[in-house]
């Protein structure tokens, strides 16, 4: 499509109705955040979800609608493709950091008109781009639950036995995770555990000593999880990723 019928299809706000806006492309790259509330964007018939721990990027060119709560707060930023190469070639959730939480906040309350700036593009890129979507829990005592894996993801602690630490019930528990973040809790940690073992694998550890330290019984199984989440296993995402020529096994 030529840029100027891009620039045509440009969605600007009088385009975007209270519960969001129909199927459109920017001629930009754009990065969406929900500190508040929850919006569902729609890009190449798969629906993204995105909540204040889960952002997305939208490169330019990509189709989308998107759908939002009335009580939802949306943070866009938008950067120039001439200026900007993104790591993307289509709509892609990254987990939101707090560092880069606190920035968009800091930029949707200044009272001057946000630029274009490349040190909030490498900001909002600076995430490990391999990384699982994991939308956090928000109740207190998922929440609490979800704070100590992050710290130690090789915690042991079922669902049930974090129930009762904190005096509640393990399907109240089970229920908040599963509601709050679109994912069981077994899966949640998982998907952090492995989250956690990328950073590890790029230190050029062992992936047994990786399995290990994440959590994981055995390598087989750390192995089983990695392929099924990532489409290949630990040994060849790190050639991939040390060498970026390295056929993909």
């Amino acid at each position: 499509m030529a840029a100027d019928r891009l620039e045509e299809l440009t969605v600007d706000e009088d385009f975007i109705a209270a519960g969001g806006h129909p199927p459109h492309v920017h001629a930009f790259h754009q990065f969406l955040y929900v500190p508040i509330g929850r919006i569902v964007v729609t890009a190449c018939d798969r629906e993204h979800e995105l909540t204040p721990s889960v952002a997305l990027w939208i490169p330019a060119g990509v189709w989308h609608s998107a759908r939002f709560d009335s009580d939802s707060l949306i943070a866009v930023e938008d950067f120039d493709t001439g200026l900007h190469a993104l790591p993307y070639t289509e709509a892609t959730v990254v987990n939101a950091t707090a560092e880069q939480r606190r920035l968009l906040l800091a930029r949707m309350r200044s009272s001057e008109v946000p630029e274009d700036d490349p040190a909030v593009f490498a900001a909002l890129c600076s995430a490990h781009r391999d990384c699982l979507p994991l939308p956090q829990p928000t109740s207190r005592a998922a929440s609490t639950v979800a704070r100590e894996p992050a710290r130690t993801p090789a915690d042991p602690r079922t669902a049930t036995e974090w129930a009762e630490d904190l005096y509640t019930s393990s399907t109240s528990l089970r229920r908040a995770f599963r509601t709050e973040t679109g994912l069981a809790f077994s899966e949640w940690r998982t998907r952090l555990r492995l989250n956690h073992s990328l950073e590890l694998l790029g230190q050029g550890h062992l992936v047994s000593v990786v399995a290990a330290r994440v959590g994981f019984v055995s390598a087989n199984g750390y192995i089983l999880a990695f392929r099924r989440h990532f489409g290949e296993t630990p040994g060849a995402y790190t050639k991939r990723s040390t060498d970026p020529y390295a056929a993909v096994g």
